[in-house]
């Protein structure tokens, strides 16, 4: 299990790493990185403000994800299968609530011009 946590975190720091330039504006819109959807390729104020977002949900993701995993690891007589639950379940949840602000996010910037 000691292999799993350290995948886990590794991954966590990933996903806060990779969230900070997002955060700070310092990716253009590109076809690998970002939140990369039509609205978003096609119109540079679009992509700056909706990935500023997103990033923040992405750091969020990537800090939660972390806190639970060392959490659940420290958990007397958990199993590997119920660890690895709540881990996925600690990535799963923020991440997809994160993609829906961020949509909702992008459609509020596109309408406001």
């Amino acid at each position: 299990m000691e292999e799993l946590l350290v995948m886990f975190l590794i991954s966590g720091v990933i996903l806060v790493a990779i969230s900070i330039p997002l955060i700070l504006g310092r990716i253009a819109p590109n076809s690998l990185y970002g939140f990369r959807v039509r609205d978003t390729l096609d119109d540079p104020r679009t992509w700056y403000k909706t990935n500023t977002y997103s990033g923040k949900w992405l750091l969020a993701t990537g800090l939660i994800f972390i806190a639970v995993c060392v959490l659940a690891y420290n958990i007397p007589n958990i199993g590997l299968e119920t660890y690895s639950l709540v881990c996925m379940a600690a990535f799963l949840i923020p991440m997809i609530i994160g993609v829906i602000m961020s949509w909702r996010q992008m459609k509020k910037v596109k309408q406001s011009g």
